[in-house]
């Protein structure tokens, strides 16, 4: 008799293509409400936003920090690709260093971010690999600038991220919204500032990526 496949052994099945977009859209309307409202918006609203019923929600995430921690990691990752895109750009380097910074703060890091420390375990390993995957990016994003002789060299990695998240958009929950039209503005005078060659120096010295987690 031909061997047969221990249960173990067998391939567990893929999700469903209807599945991984109900996985999708929750975590989108996710991303929005906690913008918009905060980390403790009702589920059943999520639901609602995304289309889909109370039960489609806890299938995929169990309880509040497990959609939380998903809808951070996706932010991180988002940011991520757009540090790759910017350092497959081979044209001007501090123009390709401006272009991630812009996208970097549609994603709404400043509302999203603070959750990770008020909601669930900042070293989850799911959070921990999307945020050394960010911070290695960006660090090769900027040194690469550095390199070309663009960006001035008493800025760090920490600094570059700490004024993206405080510029980017108002804490998760409050209502104004209306900042957002000078975001793109304040952050491009900031950018101007990075400039090398430095017309002064900076107080204090670079902030890098350990002393920014210990914020």
């Amino acid at each position: 008799m031909p061997a047969t496949t221990a249960p173990s052994a067998r391939k567990a099945p893929r999700p469903r293509a209807d599945a991984l977009r109900n996985r999708e859209r929750i975590i989108t309307a996710a991303r929005e409400m906690f913008v918009e409202h905060g980390p403790d918006v009702p589920l059943d609203e999520i639901a609602r936003r995304a289309g889909v019923g109370n039960a489609t929600v806890y299938r995929n995430f169990p309880d509040r920090d497990a959609l939380v921690r998903e809808v951070v990691c996706s932010v991180m990752d988002r940011t991520a690709e757009a540090a790759e895109r910017a350092l497959a750009e081979t044209g001007d380097a501090f123009a390709a260093l401006e272009r991630f910074v812009h996208t970097a703060a549609d994603e709404r890091i400043s509302a999203l971010c603070p959750m990770v420390s008020s909601t669930f375990d900042q070293h989850h390993p799911d959070l921990e690999a999307s945020r050394e995957r960010v911070e290695q990016l960006v660090e090769e994003v900027m040194g690469r600038a550095k390199a070309a002789g663009q960006l001035r060299a008493d800025v760090g990695v920490g600094d570059l991220m700490i004024v993206v998240a405080q510029l980017s958009r108002p804490p998760a929950g409050t209502d104004c919204m209306r900042g957002d039209r000078f975001v793109h503005r304040h952050l491009q005078l900031f950018l101007d500032g990075l400039r090398a060659p430095a017309r002064s120096a900076l107080p204090g010295r670079a902030v890098n990526i350990r002393e920014l987690r210990d914020c």
